[in-house]
């Protein structure tokens, strides 16, 4: 099979298919990892921000790459797709100025039933509550459950503390039959640290 003639052309071409030639061209050599955080991030000084007809597009971009990896699991098993997860949520959390905290929620076949912002916290910490975990699966009839919060330090090792709060959750989670699969680091542009992969599940 042939690749797509979009495979070949060359970065600046596809980013003027967004953002036009003008644009793209100001935009030229600018890393893409960093070229995408930047319409999110707040503490990028103004001259290194994308033009600002570039940032509508460039978050469409992303949103519906985040769209299409979301709907990718909703009709395949987390099991048969452990790093469109890792995808997923690098898209959606690695570059967020703040910590957040969320649950995916994945029905008896392990689909995806839906990825819910629960926590929302600092720059350096998040407040977790048992208690609203186990509600949040319970009332979308979850029979497991993924947990994933970012580092906006950049440190994707997880902590102390992210240990002890994961061995919390999962016991109240198997108090109501709820399985907990994994527990997953963002920062940056690092994989995201799966605790499961790393023995602290």
């Amino acid at each position: 099979m042939s690749d797509s003639p979009v495979r070949k052309l060359p970065t600046v071409a596809l980013l003027a298919m967004l953002v036009g030639k003008a644009t793209a061209a100001a935009l030229a050599g600018r890393p893409l990892a960093d070229l995408f955080s930047l319409t999110a991030a707040s503490n990028i000084a103004e001259e290194d921000r994308p033009p600002y007809p570039a940032v509508p597009a460039l978050e469409a971009a992303k949103e519906l790459l985040a769209r299409a990896l979301d709907e990718q699991l909703h009709r395949r098993s987390y099991l048969d797709a452990p790093s469109t997860v890792r995808d997923l949520l690098r898209l959606r959390l690695a570059h967020l100025p703040h910590e957040v905290f969320c649950v995916l929620l994945l029905d008896a076949r392990n689909h995806l039933i839906d990825v819910v912002e629960l926590f929302r916290g600092t720059l350096t910490q998040t407040s977790v509550y048992p208690r609203e975990v186990v509600k949040l699966a319970l009332l979308n009839n979850a029979a497991a459950v993924i947990l994933a919060h970012n580092h906006p330090s950049g440190a994707v090792e997880p902590s102390t503390a992210d240990e002890r709060l994961t061995h919390t959750l999962k016991d109240a989670l198997a108090l109501v039959d709820v399985r907990l699969l994994d527990h997953f680091v963002v920062a940056g542009t690092a994989p995201p640290v799966s605790f499961a992969e790393h023995g602290l599940i």
